[in-house]
């Protein structure tokens, strides 16, 4: 397998603080437990963890197997401030006592009044854990699934589920990516699924009766639907390469600016006799955050023998310094090597009438891979990236064997 290890949204080193900001942090090390409010009745649960390494306090969530390092705390006015590393939110709370805390998860890619509630209590050593309980249901395997049933919006997804005990994990696959990692608790004839990653707070219910699920979805607070499901072990969404895909056969061209303001046209001499993916995106994406890392290794990899990367990123500020400063913070905190521009606004509609030749942008991510001669060999839409497992195992070692026939 091409990527032995899980990914981690940020490197797991420690950043430096200052040791003003450490002496006003007075927090339990260990396990914590963690709440979204996101309605007056529904809660969203989550993993933390506090560590204190060399005195200085280190901060992470976790989703099922994914560990998420948050960055160096920082104080404003009476409060702690952890800016999350890949978007641009943060958690900002008051510290009532060693072992509690309240405050709020504030995402500023929507707006600065976007904020949801929370409370996070660590976990005694004495607690004691009801994991060791049977459940009733059994949940393990592969859902059809439909969200928003019965409206203009419909769409259909896969479930796909493992069980232990009283507890689950998994995720939902779409024709546009998947959920990323979930997990939660079954009690009785119900469950619940959720993920935190800082640019999402998704929320999944369920009641399960004759092999069928009814339940809601929550994302954050502004969004609550419908989805059902029943166990279908062959059901499979559209193939992703079919969705998007070229209008017009005429040489592939486009025009943007780099990051720094430059214009820059493709195909241009840096490209020629190159394979060439570009890549449509955003950096307030997680979707997209997965398939960069893939591509950051296949870039390490293949950029020597003749593989070229452009990432075309659009974003949610509304002028273009904005724009390129998100783009550029990606690039230069995961030192990525690829060529990046910039789309502009986080529309599907622009990207499709900046990329005319194609049937329409769907989905961020969009992979474009070109051949040596800049034609157009395969458009990929979204990406399932390391939480579907075996899917996106062969979704990489796919992408390697098409790479490594056109570099020959």
């Amino acid at each position: 397998m091409f990527l032995k290890s899980l990914f981690i949204l940020v490197p797991c080193f420690c950043f430096a603080t200052s040791s003003d900001v450490q002496s006003q942090i007075k927090l339990k090390q260990g396990k914590w437990n963690g709440e979204l409010q996101l309605n007056q009745q529904t809660t969203l649960p989550f993993r933390m963890e506090v560590q204190k390494v060399k005195k200085e306090y280190i901060f992470s969530i976790h989703n099922a197997e994914e560990k998420i390092v948050l960055n160096q705390p920082s104080i404003q006015a009476d409060s702690v401030v952890l800016d999350f590393p890949n978007f641009h939110s943060a958690l900002k709370f008051k510290i009532n006592h060693k072992s509690e805390l309240n405050g709020y998860w504030i995402n500023y890619n929507k707006n600065n009044n976007y904020k949801i509630p929370f409370t996070a209590t660590a976990v005694s050593k004495n607690a004691t854990s009801d994991s060791e309980a049977t459940p009733i249901i059994q949940l393990s395997g592969k859902w059809k699934a439909t969200f928003d049933p019965s409206t203009a919006d419909a769409y259909m997804a896969i479930g796909i589920f493992r069980t232990n005990k009283n507890k689950i994990y998994g995720t939902f696959l779409t024709e546009t990516g998947d959920y990323r990692f979930l997990e939660g608790t079954i009690q009785n004839q119900s469950f619940s699924l959720s993920c935190f990653d800082g640019s999402h707070a998704f929320h999944f219910t369920g009641t399960v009766e004759n092999e069928k699920i009814n339940g809601n979805f929550y994302s954050g607070k502004h969004f609550k639907g419908e989805w059902i499901a029943e166990r279908d072990e062959l059901f499979q969404l559209r193939n992703p390469d079919s969705l998007t895909y070229i209008v017009k056969k005429e040489p592939f061209t486009f025009k943007l600016k780099d990051v720094e303001g430059n214009d820059f046209t493709y195909p241009n001499s840096r490209f020629e006799n190159k394979v060439t993916i570009i890549q449509i995106m955003g950096t307030w994406c997680p979707n997209c955050m997965d398939e960069t890392r893939f591509f950051q290794e296949l870039y390490t990899k293949y950029n020597a023998k003749g593989l070229e990367i452009i990432s075309v990123g659009y974003e949610t500020p509304k002028e273009f310094a904005g724009q390129a400063e998100k783009i550029k913070l990606l690039r230069d905190r995961h030192q990525l090597k690829f060529t990046f521009l910039v789309g502009g606004t986080a529309s599907k509609s622009l990207a499709s009438q900046q990329f005319s030749m194609l049937n329409e942008i769907i989905s961020y991510p969009t992979a474009i891979i070109l051949n040596k001669r800049g034609e157009v060999v395969k458009v990929h839409t979204g990406f399932n990236g390391p939480s579907t497992g075996e899917i996106y195992t062969k979704y990489v070692e796919e992408m390697i064997a098409l790479i490594e026939s056109l570099l020959e």
